[in-house]
Parts: structure tokens; C-alpha cells; sequence
């Protein structure tokens, strides 16, 4: 993934989204939330060390290891929200609830959602 260069508003959303995925990842590890804030505690302080590295090499450098990392450290089975298909409670929604596929429009199929 290409890195922005430093100190412009693209850069600065970059960091906030790969903190962001380490959040989400390291809240795919640990269910319990007490645990979880340990670990988010951690990563906060290990991006918080980084903070005032203002050399974009060295920036470029410190990203590309938290991207490797954070690839390494992803979780294989990742919490997925409780309605998308493929999830436990998906699958145990009653045929009524269940979203199916409706008649072609133009071409385009179009999901009903019967609640």
C-alpha cells in the first residue's frame, strides 16, 4: 500500500484508518472488552511513540513495519457485524426475516429484506 506523503491531510487520515485496523484487529482477539482496552492502551502508546518522527523516510519506514505487522498479526476468523450473511445470527433468522432475492428489475436483482 503506497504511503501519502507526510504532514498533509491524507497522511493524516492514513494513520487515523491503520489505528483504527489495529483497534478492530486486536478487538477480533479478545472478545472481553476489559482485556481488549488493555491492548488498545498498548497500541495507542506504540503509535503515540511514533508521534513526533517528522522525517518522511523514517515515516515510510515505521508505516511499511505497522502495515507488515498488522498483516502478520490479523486475525483468521475476524468478528463480523451480527447481520451479514455468514454470521451465527444470519443464520438464525426465520425464512420471513431472511433477505432474499426478488424479481429482476432491468436487469439488476434487487434483495428484499421482510422483517
Amino acid at each position: 500500500m503506497s504511503v501519502p506523503s507526510p504532514f498533509t491531510t491524507a497522511h493524516r487520515k492514513y494513520v487515523q484508518g491503520l489505528y483504527r485496523r489495529y483497534l478492530n484487529n486486536e478487538l477480533n482477539w479478545h472478545v472481553s472488552r476489559d482485556v481488549w482496552r488493555g491492548r488498545a492502551i498498548a497500541v495507542r502508546a506504540e503509535f503515540e511513540r511514533n508521534r513526533n518522527v517528522h522525517d518522511p523516510r523514517e515515516l515510510a519506514v515505521i508505516l511499511q513495519k505497522a502495515e507488515a505487522d498488522l498483516a502478520e498479526r490479523l486475525h483468521p476468523d475476524p468478528y463480523r457485524r451480527e447481520c451479514w450473511q455468514l454470521t451465527s445470527r444470519y443464520n438464525r433468522l426465520t425464512a420471513m426475516q431472511r433477505p432474499r432475492p426478488s424479481t429482476e428489475r432491468n436487469g439488476i436483482c434487487c434483495i428484499n429484506l421482510y422483517l
